[in-house]
């Protein structure tokens, strides 16, 4: 897959059965559809509970990698990240996954393997 941020080439890493496409130049994460919940299970109701539509924003539009639409810049646990309109996938920039989950306060070991992945460059 090819990064919608720095076009780079993303790597596959595992966790859960789910492959998650990393690219380790710009450090941005892509999860399909439906492998944000098969990674938290029903914790991915609270963080969806919180989810918000920008309507406007100044950042660029990221294009989705599966269909190379414009994607949605949407808030989930005050923190901005883009979604495919067509339900491809979510992307997260550098960072952005660990402060969902971190902020959602779920304690997971996903975070874990984040926090292993990054160097525990993420605070609690």
């Amino acid at each position: 897959m090819e990064c919608p941020r720095c076009k780079a080439s993303a790597v596959i890493l595992e966790l859960k059965d789910v492959e998650i496409d990393y690219c380790p130049k710009c450090g941005g994460i892509w999860l399909d559809a439906g492998e944000l919940e098969r990674l938290l299970g029903d914790n991915a109701r609270k963080i969806y509970s919180t989810f918000q539509k920008e309507r406007f924003s100044k950042e660029k539009k990221l294009r989705c990698p599966a269909c190379h639409r414009k994607m949605n810049k949407v808030v989930l646990i005050s923190t901005r990240i883009d979604i495919c309109p067509k339900n491809h996938g979510i992307w997260f920039d550098k960072g952005e996954l660990q402060k969902v989950i971190t902020a959602g306060d779920i304690n997971s070991d996903v975070l874990k393997f984040l926090k292993d992945m990054f160097n525990n460059e993420i605070k609690e």
